[in-house]
Parts: structure tokens; sequence; C-alpha cells
């Protein structure tokens, strides 16, 4: 199938092995960006635990075949909404959607990110604007509007996603490299913030994950060998490479973790 940023999860190993954490099962999770890339892969593993989840999705074509997927697989249909995050009112009215039709928010995952190249002299204002109202902006308020569902509920999890091109400092995309150091000194800010009430807040930090979008705008073979000489693990990283963090992370397996940073990058770093 070739439709532009449709990932065909369950085409991928992995999901068949994946961890159980019975606390999940009943839980509501809103993914902030879970129609393609390694946000689909999130849509489906917190179904594949029995979770209720709900996203929102700029493409409203991939993502409902990947809901259509997994409610083949699960049983249950994740809710999508159509909708940009740089509008806040449709970013804030789709985590209502979510939250009426199953529940207060339990965890939130910030995965939307745009990795537009670019070079120093050739950005504009406008350019730089749009990159962090997609890339930092929106993380800040989803975390704002369900602050008030966990606090209500004794706790919550809060997953907010970086990237190693902040660590490594990789030339080539400089304001997205900005946007996502910001995000970490975000999720250690509002850790400490959102600790005492039991909302924990940390990071997970991805390598070169090779998403639909990756391998049709950015892979080549020597692309792809360059990466793998610098990693530990000599294997490219896919979207269930994620996935294992994430569900730990919203467990109760990991209620003593908050304002960290994990970075799952095949040894990159």
């Amino acid at each position: 199938m070739t439709i532009q940023d449709y990932d065909d999860v369950f085409a991928d190993d992995g999901w068949q092995d994946l961890p159980t954490f019975p606390d999940l099962k009943g839980k509501t999770v809103y993914i902030m960006g879970g129609g393609s890339g390694i946000g689909a892969y999130y849509a489906a593993a917190f179904s594949l635990q029995g979770a209720n989840v709900g996203f929102i999705s700029l493409l409203e074509q991939p993502a409902t075949i990947l809901c259509n997927q997994i409610e083949e697989k699960t049983g249950l249909r994740p809710l999508n909404i159509e909708g940009d995050i740089c509008n806040l009112d449709v970013l804030r009215s789709s985590i209502d959607q979510v939250r009426n039709k199953f529940g207060p928010i339990d965890i939130l995952i910030n995965n939307a990110a745009r990795d537009t190249r670019h070079e120093l002299d050739d950005y504009s204002e406008d350019d730089w604007d749009q990159s962090l109202n997609t890339n930092l902006r929106p993380h800040y308020f989803s975390i704002q509007s369900v602050v008030k569902d966990m606090e209500a509920q004794g706790g919550g999890s809060i997953i907010n996603m970086s990237s190693v091109s902040y660590n490594l400092g990789l030339a080539g995309y400089p304001a997205y490299v900005a946007a996502k150091g910001a995000i970490m000194g975000l999720t250690k800010s509002l850790g400490r913030e959102l600790g005492p009430k039991n909302i924990r807040v940390n990071a997970i930090t991805p390598g070169w994950v090779l998403t639909e979008r990756q391998n049709r705008l950015w892979v080549s073979e020597e692309t792809v060998q360059d990466t793998l000489s610098k990693q530990s693990i000599k294997q490219s990283l896919i979207g269930w490479d994620m996935v294992g963090t994430a569900l730990f992370l919203a467990s109760k397996s990991s209620s003593k973790i908050c304002g960290q940073e994990i970075i799952v990058d095949g040894g990159w770093v």
C-alpha cells in the first residue's frame, strides 16, 4: 500500500511478543500525533494492552486505516480526531473528545513532530514559528489540558518524545534540534512541579527510527550504514523498538520514575 505517512504497523515483527502490563487495561490514553510514525505504533501497542486510545492526526486516511487494523486485531477501536496541533483550540477539543468518549485522561503521550531539514540562512521567522508551533508549543498545552484529570484520579503518566538529534547536536535542522532540547527542559521542570501530585513526567529519546516517512524522505543505504556504524547495536530501529519503554513509563512499574530521559537509540549517544 502506497499511502503517504501510512505505517503498516502489524506488518513489522515485534507486536506479537510485547510484554503485558495489566494495570494499563481500561486506561484512557491520549496520543498527540498517533496516526503515523512512532505514534501509530503507540496507538497499536496500548490498544493491545486493552487501553482505550484516542489521538489527533493531521492526515485522515492513514489514521483511519490504522484504526481499522487495530480494531481487527484487538476488538478496540481508537478514536481518531483529524486536526492540526498548531491550532491550540483544535488540540484542546481533541482532548475533550477523547475524554468524553473514554473518560478522564490517564496517560498522555506527546509524540507529534516534524523534522524538516533546513540550514541557518534559509529559514524565515515564519518557518521558525511553524517549527516551534509543531515541535514544542503543543506539548506544553496538552499537558496543561490533562493535569486536572490526572490530579483528580490521584496521578497519571506524561511521556514526551525528544530526539538524539539534540544529544548529538546534529546539523541540518537546528529549529527541530532546539525544540527537542527544550522538551527535556520542559520534562525536567514539569516533572518537579507535578511529581507531588503523583503525575510523572518523563521523556523517551529515540534514535533514528525508520518509519514510513523516514524511509520515504531520508533513508538510503549510505545513510543507514553510517548510522549503524555509530550504534553499538548494529540493527536499524523500527517503531516497535520504542513501544516497550512507553508501556513501562505509562505503567505502575515505573511509579517512582519522574523527570527522566530514557534514550532508545541502539547505543548511538
